[in-house]
């Protein structure tokens, strides 16, 4: 048994650029559990002390994988994960208000408590082959994530949130 909550950095991504800011999520985070969208179970978001949601925007929304997670994990949840910290970074061609809006709406319903501004990274593509190419995400953006696992894993260790 852990001696602490953990971190639980949920990811999806089609060209690289969520993955890539999960994966600097977690190196700052160190302890943090890094699990792809279609592998949470309610089970793995029960053991959790805190989220960090990483993903796409797609046609103005969630991609369809996290919000797939989110459709298959909401009701067992529901009603057992009030209070627990979160934060969300999403992926974007051009804008990613609305899919962060979106992961809002859901975070509200399991009444969980956002702790961390929303990072929205801007890749700029705006072509179908921009669209579907693979994204390298700038380094300072990287940092950000990086930093963010960081805090929101110290603050859980410290019982910030």
């Amino acid at each position: 048994m852990e001696s602490e909550p953990r971190l639980m950095i949920v990811w999806h991504s089609r060209t690289g650029g969520s993955e890539a800011l999960a994966r600097a999520a977690a190196a700052g985070a160190g302890a943090a559990k890094l699990v792809a969208a279609d592998d949470v179970t309610p089970r793995a978001l029960l053991a959790a002390g805190g989220y960090l949601f990483v993903g796409p925007e797609n046609l103005a929304a969630l991609s369809g994988a996290m919000k797939e997670m989110f459709d298959r994990c909401y009701y067992p949840c529901l009603g057992k994960l009030e209070g627990r910290p979160y934060a969300t970074i999403v992926c974007a061609g051009s804008d990613g208000d609305s899919a962060q809006r979106q992961l809002d709406r859901i975070a509200t319903g399991w009444r969980l408590k956002r702790v961390a501004d929303p990072i929205i990274v801007n890749t700029g593509a705006q072509t179908p082959e921009a669209i579907l190419a693979p994204k390298t995400i700038a380094p300072g953006r990287l940092a950000e994530a990086h930093d963010l696992g960081a805090a929101l894993a110290e603050g859980l260790a410290a019982g910030i949130f």
